[in-house]
């Protein structure tokens, strides 16, 4: 018997789809296969197919899906017409009526796949009110006809799996001849995600080799699925969701469906009774508005080889009694630069990281290619408070950098946002306080707590807006501006602002906030979002049109990433003094540089003119800001050192280095232009 998960490493998702959802429909289908799957298991319910509009919208689902991927209908729920109960749930008056359906399945959609289910979750009385079946004479009845049927008629009867497992139910199935008539039965296992399962879920191999032994005795050649398993997502453990997956690949059956593919909305009750479990809302491998969560982007960017090695990465191997220093978003741009510093210096470090930005896995694969046994990678997402407190336990000092950090995203997901930036801070300061040790912990803030700024009023030279107020001119914007917290993400980053600092106060633990600026560098990984200039610089070495909001003529002060980190582990070594303190953060007056310049010296380094595009102003956006950083010079002595030209120049070389793409496509637009 081939166990195709073992040895084709072949996967399905499970995925129900509503009557009238046919966008859905194509774009589930072309994101699952895009992931990697091969199978995909749908129900075809009896009741929705009888209902008014129901088998318009089965001719077209059954046959779509059927074209593009392996298909398992899975044919239950009864018409509450015809069933003894009035319920989905209830045997059909006529128990012969399902075997009927299911020969009109057949014959109608039949060429469209292989293998039919017949019933889901037999046992279960959300499926089948076995308290009108006691001891499941209809159910086998009714289930054993029509598998013989569909049998006969050349197709491939699989038994719905039971939920929770019953050994004994499945064997009553063998007594009453059902398991002789089928060829695959299912199984169904969440571990690790419901409760029911905690006191009687013995692993893999004892549930599975107990099934197959019961098959063994009634139909060896019967094979073994897991026709349901999953994990949910309810408290952003969405590493652990990898970690599932990746073990139920492995487990000794013939094939496995990962339930589900889509989170379910918000608004729609999963079952009775089962509305406020969020737990049902979150085990899908992207959210539900199509976002994906780590399991989906590591399937889609390589597949199963991505995943086993991003899930290989997740490595903590502290030795009894070291005190690490503990970076939340460690393996992104600043954690990763920042984590290097300390590594070089001989320090353990433990990297928090949920890895949910495209691209930082390198980041965390070099360092743990670099210094290896003193990285200790704890991959968990801040917002689980339990997932990651053991990170804390033996800190010496925290760096906390894990944000989301787009205003963009904060408009569009304004809850994701505040959970993230002010409840994960909140989850970070309180397991660094229940650890007792206090560690200091330095923040990792934002010049947007300081708002929009549009009090402040401008001048237009060529290029730029520049202020009128002469001291602001000469010196920027200091910490003496008020807070006036603007966009979602400006009052998520501000909440968590004052909460480190609140912290130092009310709690006693030593703590500082760097008010970022701009900061450029290598292993930064640009977006239109953030980290605008390595995006520019992408975009222009990849030869593609270069998209500016607003005029261009808004001013940054752009900071390479090792004087950030300089300026990070200043703070920490001067924790005494600094404590409690906010300091602003970036390149000060003498690395100000608007858009339109940044673009212009660009076009001087690559030697190429760029293709830019203007578009609309975004929200919040600020015509200036550049830091006054006095305050930080003189608590640490500390200033930049690096020029934003020489600066954004090493940082092209480092993208052309590390990036072969971008060489590929500077070659061939070299070709095209000879």
């Amino acid at each position: 018997m081939t166990r195709w998960n073992r040895n084709g490493r072949q996967f399905g998702f499970v995925e129900w789809f509503r009557p009238g959802e046919n966008d859905k429909v194509e774009s589930a289908v072309a994101q699952m296969q895009s992931a990697g799957a091969s199978h995909l298991r749908t129900h075809l319910s009896w009741a929705e197919y009888l209902a008014p509009g129901g088998e318009e919208w089965f001719d077209w689902l059954i046959p779509f899906l059927g074209e593009r991927i392996d298909l398992l209908p899975c044919l239950h729920y009864t018409p509450p017409s015809m069933s003894r109960t009035g319920k989905s749930s209830g045997a059909p008056v006529d128990l012969k009526s399902y075997a009927d359906f299911v020969d009109h399945v057949l014959t109608r959609y039949g060429r469209h796949f292989r293998h039919i289910e017949l019933w889901n979750e037999p046992n279960n009385l959300l499926d089948w009110d076995w308290r009108a079946d006691s001891d499941f004479s209809m159910f086998c009845e009714m289930v054993g006809g029509a598998a013989y049927w569909a049998k006969r008629r050349g197709w491939k009867p699989v038994l719905g799996g039971p939920s929770p497992f019953d050994p004994f139910w499945l064997d009553l199935m063998g007594e009453r001849g059902v398991l002789g008539v089928v060829d695959a039965v299912g199984f169904h296992g969440f571990p690790g995600t419901w409760d029911s399962e905690e006191g009687s879920w013995g692993g893999w191999d004892m549930h599975l080799g107990e099934m197959r032994r019961i098959l063994d005795r009634y139909n060896s050649s019967a094979e073994l699925w897991v026709t349901e398993t999953g994990y949910s997502t309810w408290r952003n453990d969405e590493m652990e969701q990898v970690r599932r997956f990746r073990k139920a690949l492995n487990v000794p059956a013939d094939r496995v469906y990962w339930y589900a593919w889509r989170d379910v909305p918000p608004d729609v009750p999963v079952q009775e009774g089962l509305w406020f479990d969020p737990r049902h809302y979150h085990m899908g491998a992207v959210t539900h508005d199509d976002q994906p969560k780590l399991l989906a982007r590591l399937l889609g960017e390589g597949g199963l080889e991505k995943l086993e090695n991003v899930a290989g990465l997740d490595a903590p191997n502290l030795a009894k009694g070291v005190s690490p220093v503990v970076i939340t978003g460690g393996s992104g741009f600043i954690g990763s630069n920042l984590a290097e510093s300390l590594l070089a210096d001989g320090e353990e470090v433990v990297i928090l990281d949920n890895l949910a930005r495209p691209g930082v896995d390198e980041n965390l694969a070099w360092l743990r290619e670099n210094f290896a046994s003193r990285v200790h990678p704890l991959l968990a997402d801040v917002r689980d408070l339990l997932a990651i407190e053991p990170a804390f336990k033996d800190a010496k000092a925290v760096y906390h950098l894990a944000a989301q950090t787009a205003v963009t995203t904060s408009l569009d997901h304004p809850i994701d946002d505040f959970e993230t930036n002010a409840r994960g801070t909140l989850n970070v300061l309180e397991a660094v306080r229940r650890a007792g040790r206090r560690a200091p912990v330095i923040f990792s803030s934002t010049n947007k707590v300081y708002g929009p700024l549009d009090d402040l009023a401008m001048l237009t030279a060529d290029d730029r807006y520049v202020p009128v107020d002469e001291a602001t001119r000469l010196h920027g914007v200091g910490e003496t501006r008020p807070l006036n917290f603007c966009t979602p993400y400006g009052c998520s980053k501000g909440v968590a602002d004052q909460y480190v600092l609140d912290y130092a106060k009310s709690y006693g633990i030593p703590a500082a906030v760097l008010r970022m600026s701009c900061i450029y560098g290598p292993r930064q990984f640009g977006t239109e979002d953030q980290g605008w200039v390595a995006h520019f610089l992408l975009r222009a070495l990849a030869g593609e049109p270069v998209v500016v909001y607003g005029d261009g003529r808004q001013v940054r002060d752009v900071l390479n990433v090792r004087d950030a980190v300089r300026a990070y582990r200043g703070l920490l070594s001067s924790i005494e003094t600094v404590n409690g303190k906010p300091f602003n953060l970036g390149g000060g007056p003498e690395n100000a540089v608007s858009i339109i310049a940044m673009l212009r010296e660009i076009e001087r380094m690559t030697g190429s003119r760029l293709d830019i595009r203007f578009d609309e102003w975004r929200q919040g956006d600020q015509f200036y800001f550049v830091a006054d950083t006095r305050r930080l010079q003189a608590a640490i002595d500390w200033q930049p050192r690096m020029n934003w030209r020489r600066g954004v120049r090493d940082l092209a070389d480092w993208l052309m280095q590390n990036r072969p793409q971008l060489r590929a496509a500077r070659s061939e637009k070299r070709k095209v232009s000879a």
